[in-house]
């Protein structure tokens, strides 16, 4: 009996439909920076996941400052199951600030790190409801004044809330990604967003970041990468593939 062949379906089509990325080497692409490569990359994930957002529950700019300096070393999941609690007990900056730290770090607990956490909570609380009136700021500059929030957190805040691209969001998703894809060779977050600005247009900084957070979680884990499933997959030469076409 004659073998009948399957057409690729999913992950798989998409990928095949991509560019391939020329090899020089095991691990390196001959020309990783290319604008049209960057195209790709950044038409590839659009595809992949169109409904990507911030996976952090929030309902105000307060609320999504506070979840993601919880997120700090931390999944989203399980900050999403310690905020409901938290910000009924004390849904505004002014009545965070006036919190006891024996209060604030047992409701972040389950988040790790919660004594610094909890500081920083506080102390964000205090920052937003004295020095800018109980409304989060909306510049990089101003953000960066309040407890617990570095230009990760800035950004996300910027990005998901306000719509303001200052930057990319750099997480250890975003970091990890980055690197195999060759988009940086840099291995701290705040040159690697860097390295990112250059090559990523502008428009497209808070939908790429949102968009490699979910390739992360989903298919370029940090362990065994499921490459077979992977849309970027002829567009990607790192050196720890564990699949390829080419």
């Amino acid at each position: 009996m004659a073998r009948v062949s399957v057409a690729p379906t999913g992950a798989k089509a998409r990928a095949i439909a991509e560019p391939v990325a020329a090899k020089v080497k095991r691990g390196k692409t001959a020309d990783p920076l290319a604008p049209e490569r960057a195209a790709a990359i950044l038409d590839a994930l659009r595809k992949t996941y169109p409904k990507a957002k911030c996976a952090l529950n929030h309902r105000s700019a307060w609320e999504l400052l506070v979840a993601t300096i919880l997120s700090a070393q931390c999944t989203d999941v399980r900050v999403n199951l310690a905020t409901p609690a938290l910000l009924a007990a004390f849904p505004t900056p002014k009545a965070m600030a006036a919190a006891s730290l024996p209060e604030l770090e047992e409701l972040v607990r389950t988040t790790g790190f919660f004594r610094n956490k909890a500081k920083s909570i506080r102390g964000a609380g205090r920052v937003v409801s004295e020095e800018f009136g109980g409304e989060v700021p909306h510049t990089m500059q101003e953000l960066l004044r309040i407890p617990g929030a570095a230009r990760k957190t800035a950004n996300v805040v910027l990005g998901s809330w306000f719509g303001i691209a200052v930057g990319v969001v750099v997480d250890t998703h975003v970091l990890r990604i980055s690197r195999r894809l060759e988009l940086t060779k840099e291995t701290k977050p705040e040159k690697v967003e860097q390295d990112l600005m250059r090559v990523i247009p502008q428009a497209k900084w808070i939908d790429f970041s949102h968009e490699v957070i979910f390739h992360g979680r989903q298919i370029c884990i940090a362990r065994k990468p499921r490459c077979v499933d992977c849309t970027l997959e002829r567009l990607c030469n790192s050196a720890d593939k564990t699949w390829t076409s080419h």
